[in-house]
Formats: C-alpha cells, sequence, structure tokens
C-alpha cells in the first residue's frame, strides 16, 4: 500500500510541477489533494456502511422471531459500529499521505487514537442500554436492580476510557496507569465509596431477593412509602401513593429496616387488624329476655341455644350454691356480640377463610373494652381494601346497639359527666 501510495504521490508531484507549479509549492497541493480524496473514500465508505451494510443487517433482523436484534437496532449499536470503517482507514493512510511531513504524524496518530477511542467506549455503551433491555425482558430477571449493575459496568468501561486516553497523551503504556490507579487506591475508595457500598448493598438485596422493582414498601425514615420505580448504583427511587418521589440511598435499605408488602400482595389477601372500644358499664350478663331477643338474631342463634345447654348442664352441679347468681355460669352480651362478629365475618365473600379469622378482646384500657378484628380481603387493591373495611366497621358499630353495647366515644363520656356535675 505504501509502495503503490508512494508512486501516486510522485506522479502527482510530476505532474503539479509540469504544469507550472513550483517544486516546493507541489508539496502542500499535493497534500491537499491527498487529503480530500482520502476523506472523499472514508465518506464513501461510511455511506456504503450506513446505507447499504446497515440496511441489509435491518432487513435479517426484521425478518427474525427474536427480538434482541431488533432490540440491539434500535439501541444504535450498529450505526455506532458503522464509525469505525472510516476512521479505520483515517488511520492506515496517515503515515503514507503525510509521508512529506513527519513530525505531523504523531499528532494525527493521537488524534485518530482518541477518537477511536470515543467510539468504541460509545459502542459499548450503547450495547450496554441495550442488553439491559433484552434482560430486563427476561421473566427471571424482570425485576432485579438490573440498572445498577450495567452502571457500574459502564463506569467500568468510562475508567478504562480515560486510561487509554491518558495513555495514548503520555506515550505510555495502559498497564502503567493502572498501577499508579493501584497506589491511589486509598483516594479512589473514599470517591467511590457510595458508589461501591451501593453495588455492594445492590447485590445483597439482589442475592437475598429483597427488593425488586414494583414493589410496594415502607421506610418511615426517609418518608418513603410507595412502589419502588428504579433501583440504580446509588440510591432507589421510590413514587409515594401521593404521587411524590422519594430518593434513599441503595445502602440505606441494608444499613436501615424498611417494610416490603410483596408477600402481603403475592398471597392476595390484605390484613384487616383494628379495634373497636366497647363501654365497660354495658357489660352484663344475659337475663332470659336478653336471650330471647339475641335468639332472634340468625347469625347467633344456633350459638346461643348451643351455649344455653351446656351453661344449664353446668349449673345443675352447683345447685347449692343457686342463690347466689354469680356463682353460676352466664352467658354476656359482649360475648354474644363477639360471636356474632365472627360469624359475621366468615359469611362475608370478600373475607380469605383460609387466612387467620379471628375477633378478640384486648386489655381493658381507659376508653373501654377493645374487640380486635384481625382478619384478611380477598383483595390487595387499596380502594377496594378500604372500602371492604369501612363497610365491616360501619355495619359492626351499628349492629353493637342490638345487644345492648354502645361504642366508646369521647364526647359522649364528657356530656354524662357534665350532667352528673
Amino acid at each position: 500500500m505504501e509502495y503503490f501510495d508512494a508512486l501516486f504521490d510522485k506522479w502527482l508531484k510530476d505532474w503539479l510541477i509540469s504544469i507550472g507549479i513550483p517544486e516546493d509549492i507541489s508539496l502542500y497541493v499535493s497534500l491537499l489533494i491527498d487529503v480530500i480524496l482520502l476523506f472523499m473514500v472514508c465518506y464513501i465508505v461510511y455511506l456504503i456502511t450506513k446505507n447499504i451494510i446497515i440496511k441489509i443487517v435491518s432487513t435479517f433482523v426484521k425478518k427474525t422471531k427474536s427480538d434482541w436484534d431488533d432490540i440491539l437496532l434500535k439501541g444504535k449499536v450498529f450505526n455506532s459500529v458503522s464509525h469505525l470503517a472510516p476512521l479505520i482507514i483515517i488511520r492506515l493512510f496517515i503515515p503514507p499521505v503525510f509521508s512529506d511531513f513527519p513530525t505531523i504524524i504523531p499528532f494525527l496518530l493521537k488524534a485518530t487514537d482518541i477518537y477511536f477511542i470515543f467510539i468504541i467506549v460509545r459502542t459499548i455503551n450503547l450495547f450496554f442500554n441495550s442488553l439491559e433491555i433484552i434482560l430486563k425482558r427476561t421473566p427471571a430477571l424482570s425485576d432485579k436492580p438490573m440498572h445498577s449493575y450495567f452502571q457500574l459496568l459502564k463506569i467500568i468501561v468510562y475508567l478504562l476510557g480515560v486510561i487509554l486516553l491518558i495513555s495514548v497523551f503520555i506515550n505510555k503504556s495502559p498497564i502503567y496507569l493502572i498501577s499508579a490507579f493501584g497506589a491511589m487506591s486509598a483516594v479512589i475508595l473514599f470517591v467511590f465509596k457510595d458508589t461501591i457500598l451501593g453495588f455492594v448493598a445492590s447485590i445483597q438485596l439482589s442475592a437475598n431477593d429483597m427488593l425488586r422493582v414494583g414493589d410496594w414498601i415502607t421506610m418511615n425514615k426517609y418518608g418513603a412509602d410507595g412502589d419502588v420505580l428504579k433501583i440504580t448504583l446509588n440510591s432507589v427511587k421510590i413514587q409515594n401513593f401521593d404521587k411524590t418521589i422519594v430518593t434513599v440511598p441503595t445502602y440505606a435499605l441494608i444499613s436501615d429496616s424498611f417494610q416490603n408488602w410483596r408477600g402481603m400482595t403475592e398471597s392476595g389477601g390484605r390484613r384487616i387488624k383494628r379495634a373497636l372500644n366497647i363501654k365497660i358499664n354495658d357489660i352484663k350478663f344475659c337475663t332470659k329476655g336478653m336471650l330471647d331477643k339475641y335468639k332472634k338474631i340468625g347469625l347467633v342463634e344456633d350459638y346461643v341455644n348451643e351455649k344455653t345447654e351446656e351453661i344449664e348442664e353446668h349449673n345443675k352441679k352447683i345447685k347449692d350454691n343457686k342463690a347466689q347468681l354469680i356463682n353460676e355460669r352466664k352467658l354476656t352480651n359482649v360475648g354474644i356480640f363477639r360471636k356474632y362478629i365472627e360469624v359475621y365475618l366468615k359469611y362475608n365473600e370478600n373475607i380469605k377463610k383460609d387466612f387467620t379469622l379471628m375477633v378478640r378482646q384486648l386489655p381493658p384500657t381507659e376508653t373501654g373494652l377493645p374487640l380486635e378484628i384481625y382478619v384478611f380481603t380477598k383483595t390487595v387493591d387499596w380502594l377496594e381494601y378500604e372500602n371492604i373495611q369501612a363497610d365491616i366497621f360501619d355495619h359492626i358499630m351499628a349492629a353493637a346497639k342490638e345487644f345492648d353495647l354502645e361504642v366508646f366515644e369521647y364526647s359522649t363520656d364528657i356530656s354524662v359527666i357534665k350532667k352528673k356535675q
């Protein structure tokens, strides 16, 4: 190639001299013509690569059934590669074209090498972007923090690119610079502390399946209560239910505690755990009239009949103390009410029967006797859940009066106190 280029240069210079151009000027004119021809060749190669080869590749990609090659095409990976062909030609022809000006050759080669490094780094990053999309479409990896891993890979590529650029500028081997970076490891660790911590945290989160994109998490320390939008090396982006965005450091999810509601979502049931307080003064033993009244309530009719027979059998054993009614077993209105709530929930179509279903008493407080409902709805949708919960407590609070009970209310008790005073 150099031989033919030398022959062409000699012929060109001789021709320029023959048409009357001075020999010293013919060198510059010859160089200008060579440069123009070189750029024309490079431009033609670029057009061939971009408009013909890339189109052929595009046509082939569109015919395939797989979509990974379509993603690479849309990610402009092939377009970026097309810049390499003319660059290689320029790199090869710089020495023979500028043979009459040897002092400028090293500068041009450096400039070409720098541009070559930029193209390589850009192509690799575009490939990583496309590969990230491909992996995210894989069911097994769709909820993994792939973005943070590719961020780390891109940082490594950028660092290697910087090392190569510096090595080109100072004419030193990249290995020399890498060893220098090793000596500066303490500084590097300090500068990239958050990135390193975030990377380690993202690996732990992924390996232990602690967090996925789309999970609903609660982290009160950072005001986070919503869905995970993105997991990166340095931060986790969370959209709260009020549509605000909270950014939490990735390593904070390892060093601090957070609540992940994924288990609830996957189970298909959301817990209701709420209590209503019954006035203690309304709690009493049931008289025959009260029992006759409660037997008319269909949900507890069988319960009242069974318990009445059981208690009568028990009380026959303690006839000697019959004069003292407190020695006998008796049903209470709050006990029957608690059973009513339990049966009501069992017949409720919105409650999961295969999960825990319980109505229990909590320790009495200054606000009355708490009756806690502990059940799970059949839906995890927030709006439906709140409606189901409201319907249940609307009914229960209204039903309490049928059992001669009242739900505690501060305003009512204060008015009573004032009347007594």
